[in-house]
């Protein structure tokens, strides 16, 4: 090859490459662009593992996609009511909430499975009926129905069964009371003489040491501590058997998740993924001391009695069989649930209860 052929040859290489550079430059910016989306959180940013989900999520996309996804995170009520989020959401208001699915059940009880039911799974279960399980799928078929999108973004593990100003000891000492609780809870303590209320987070210590309510449940000592309910409200029961494992979710306008790059859908997965299993931790990890505090500071610990469990679990049965009667939705999602807590709590009888049965007689025995 003479050095004019060589010259000749090169070159051309060398316009190819320019040229593919130059081609490739718009279609990478086509598939990586500028996105701006609003995310509104049903809870106070004084509830910091809760609502610091949300501003996980956030970050976690911006920085894997260079800042070219930017997801601005608002408060309870900054820009949408608490309890309203995910209406914000499916009516386009903004592509995003972190919210709970059971705040809506108003709308169709089948929302409520996708928080958690009465005697359901803890939430180790959950997350893997999410998972692995077919939950996923099937809560989203079923708010397809409503533009939403929906991807677990938090769990808070067991909580605890609420405030009470008086001692609840028999089941009759539930009749008569105002409480606040959410979701499917609310229907079966109807069932119990109670009279339920849904109030925001952020609403409920007024209520409480107003009188508007006699008792109240939230999430557990870390955020209850927050929140202060001790001040106002004595006894402290355990567990909130409503709520074994709640997930709260990432919601999105279907059709603006739809529209995303599907590199964008997946970083965003993923980052839903991480904000779900960082919650869950945050909170094992916070809970202990936070109870320490209370108790120190005057709170009375008390377990529901089994007659208590007995009955509510009784009131929960019957409420599913009415609603499995009228609501086809529902029965199809309840029903996977069912099944899969039947083999999960078959499983995890024998190797997780039987081990941390007796780590935690070691605990109490103070030989750990």
């Amino acid at each position: 090859m003479n050095r004019r052929d060589f010259f000749r040859q090169t070159g051309t290489v060398g316009l190819g490459a320019a040229a593919t550079a130059t081609l490739a430059a718009p279609a990478i910016a086509q598939e990586n662009p500028q996105i701006n989306w609003r995310m509104t959180s049903s809870f106070p940013k004084s509830l910091d593992i809760i609502y610091n989900a949300a501003t996980e999520i956030a970050q976690s996309v911006s920085e894997a996609t260079g800042g070219k996804f930017q997801i601005q995170v608002f408060a309870a009520g900054e820009v949408v009511p608490p309890l309203q989020a995910a209406d914000a959401v499916s009516a386009g208001t903004v592509e995003m909430a972190h919210t709970c699915s059971y705040y809506y059940v108003g709308k169709d009880p089948t929302f409520a499975l996708g928080t958690a039911i009465p005697f359901g799974l803890n939430a180790r279960l959950t997350n893997s009926w999410f998972s692995v399980g077919g939950g996923n799928e099937l809560m989203n078929e079923f708010l397809a129905g409503y533009n939403l999108y929906a991807l677990p973004a938090g769990n808070t593990g067991a909580q605890m069964g609420g405030w009470f100003r008086k001692e609840i000891k028999t089941i009759d000492d539930l009749k008569g009371l105002k409480m606040r609780i959410a979701g499917l809870a609310g229907q079966v303590m109807t069932k119990v003489g109670v009279t339920p209320q849904q109030i925001a987070g952020g609403d409920v210590y007024a209520a409480l040491e107003k009188g508007t309510i006699d008792a109240t449940e939230f999430v557990g000592p870390y955020d209850d501590y927050k929140l202060g309910f001790y001040k106002v409200a004595k006894y402290y029961y355990y567990p909130a058997w409503w709520e074994g494992g709640p997930t709260v979710h990432a919601f999105f306008n279907l059709e603006k998740f739809k529209s995303l790059p599907k590199t964008y859908q997946r970083i965003l997965t993923d980052a839903c993924a991480h904000a779900n299993a960082n919650m869950l931790a945050k909170y094992d990890a916070q809970n202990a001391k936070a109870l320490r505090q209370l108790v120190a500071e005057g709170t009375v610990l008390r377990p529901f009695s089994q007659d208590i469990l007995d009955v509510c679990y009784k009131a929960a049965q019957e409420t599913y069989a009415e609603i499995n009667a009228k609501n086809p939705a529902f029965k199809k999602i309840y029903d996977s649930q069912q099944a899969f807590k039947k083999d999960g709590y078959l499983w995890l009888q024998i190797a997780d209860y039987s081990f941390d049965t007796f780590m935690m007689i070691q605990q109490r025995n103070g030989t750990l």
